[in-house]
């Protein structure tokens, strides 16, 4: 079981990828799957998406294909994002439109958003409602909203709020193990051969 993990803040110092760190090393700390596979925006946004991705040009080929095939390897995903002005980051939405060959589909998703203050809900809408229907990603219905995050997940615990850290580390553990559980359950449906399909590339 391999769970891929996307920090989707393209800010140098972002408490995304602190987050999405932190998911990494519970994954490994508690055995809840056996191997994990981060990917960070941070100071790496990718570039935005164009027609020469259909056309199979030279230059995305060589910058997605690698990308691709380690989403191609993971069985589920975390996908962290702050809330920027009340939206996903361009770039994260950027990213769910460069995978339409099956990378991400038919894959449960769990949402962790980040939030400075007490917002956090709107880049669950956003996610939800526009950044699956091509590359057929399934979003699970637990997600996990990290409020006042610059105070909770650190490494020295004199820069938490003991009560939020605790109740996030073991609400994130709790999700997780639902996110692999999807992950067992969703494998077999792929493996059947009834997703495969050219004649229906696009969602609806």
């Amino acid at each position: 079981m391999r769970i891929g993990i996307i920090s989707g803040s393209h800010r140098r110092e972002a408490q995304s990828l602190k987050v999405a760190r932190f998911i990494e090393r519970l994954l490994r700390d508690q055995g809840i799957c056996e191997e994990s596979w981060l990917f960070s925006l941070s100071g790496n946004p990718l570039p935005l998406w164009d027609e020469g991705i259909w056309a199979g040009e030279p230059e995305w080929t060589a910058r997605l294909a690698p990308i691709g095939a380690e989403l191609a390897a993971c069985d589920g995903f975390v996908v962290v994002s702050p809330e920027w002005h009340g939206q996903v980051p361009a770039g994260l939405k950027n990213f769910f439109l460069l995978w339409g060959k099956g990378e991400l589909a038919h894959k449960p998703a769990l949402i962790v958003t980040v939030s400075a203050g007490d917002g956090g809900a709107y880049p669950v809408a956003e996610l939800r409602m526009s950044s699956y229907k091509n590359n057929r990603l399934c979003y699970i219905p637990e997600q996990v909203i990290l409020r006042h995050v610059e105070r909770v997940l650190n490494e020295d615990p004199a820069a938490n709020d003991a009560e939020a850290d605790a109740y996030y580390r073991a609400r994130l553990a709790w999700a997780l193990r639902i996110l692999v559980a999807y992950a067992q359950a969703l494998a077999p449906v792929r493996a059947s051969g009834v997703t495969a399909t050219t004649e229906f590339k696009n969602g609806m």
